[in-house]
């Protein structure tokens, strides 16, 4: 079975990411994003913050976030 490539687009909104992929609020919460698992703030924040405007407002390397993703099996979309 070919596992199907995930790849994540660091231009989409939050909401957008978690949306199409309920795996990435996971790796995200676990970066320090917490307000993610707080209801409704994907629905609101999530839907114009990106992941390089959150990782600078909650001063997060963005290096550690993309190293997260590239762990958990994904492809960064530039």
């Amino acid at each position: 079975m070919v596992m199907k490539e995930k790849t994540i687009d660091f231009s989409k909104t939050v909401y957008e990411l978690c949306s199409n992929d309920s795996e990435i609020k996971g790796i995200l919460a676990q970066l320090g994003f917490t307000d993610i698992t707080k209801p409704g703030m994907l629905a609101t924040a999530g839907r114009f913050m990106t992941i390089p405007k959150g990782a600078a407002l909650k001063k997060i390397s963005l290096e550690r976030i993309k190293q997260a993703f590239i762990e958990n099996g994904y492809k960064i979309k530039e």
